[in-house]
């Protein structure tokens, strides 16, 4: 994110964070399916999420998703979705919760949160050299995944059309994106995010994603 960029200031409240959150985590669901069975998805939403999981120390918490919701506009509409007990893609539904679950068992695991983290700051660093969103980033971000949230539990098995899902650096971006919700479900936890509070706090919930409008 570039100094110039203008902040559009979330609403100060623990749903609204949570709902951003969890918004990011979806919106790689919905990035993964797209990926998937198109090969194709949308530019903002791509950068938005790579960006993020490269800014592990952001300068506040709307600098994460670079300033505006709007750069998560594909996960709120499925949260809302989700929220308003509408139809939901379940194979994005599947994705996202299984990101959630993959977060939990990876949170309890120190060794594999110390070697992601040494990853991503070396990853940082070849970011500054090429770019955020250059094929060799894309590529360590993917490779980072692979070798340590791949190795948990839950497996997380992606569906589409298999032979874009073996064309050249597919498998990279998926998995990149992979990680990036797994960034924003680390941060939906440390918001006070819960599985819980997505059936019992649903009303909550429904109202700061009215406010994001």
């Amino acid at each position: 994110m570039t100094a110039s960029t203008p902040i559009h200031r979330a609403p100060d409240t623990p749903a609204a964070r949570q709902a951003l959150a969890l918004a990011g985590v979806f919106q790689a669901a919905y990035l993964v399916d797209e990926l998937a069975r198109t090969g194709q998805t949308d530019q903002r939403a791509w950068e938005t999420l790579i960006r993020a999981t490269l800014d592990t120390n952001p300068e506040s918490f709307e600098a994460i998703y670079g300033g505006h919701p709007n750069n998560l506009r594909q996960g709120l509409e499925v949260l809302e979705g989700v929220v308003g007990r509408q139809q939901v893609n379940p194979v994005v539904l599947r994705y996202g919760f299984s990101l959630l679950m993959l977060m939990n068992q990876l949170r309890t695991n120190d060794a594999m949160m110390d070697d992601l983290g040494t990853r991503l700051t070396r990853i940082q660093g070849q970011a500054e050299h090429f770019g955020a969103t250059h094929e060799n980033v894309i590529s360590s971000l993917g490779e980072a995944y692979q070798e340590t949230l791949s190795m948990l539990k839950t497996r997380i098995v992606v569906q589409g059309d298999p032979s874009l899902l073996q064309s050249r650096m597919m498998p990279e971006r998926v998995r990149a994106i992979l990680l990036a919700g797994i960034r924003f479900a680390l941060l939906w936890h440390q918001q006070g995010g819960r599985r819980w509070k997505l059936v019992f706090q649903r009303g909550a919930l429904k109202k700061a994603l009215d406010q994001l409008g």
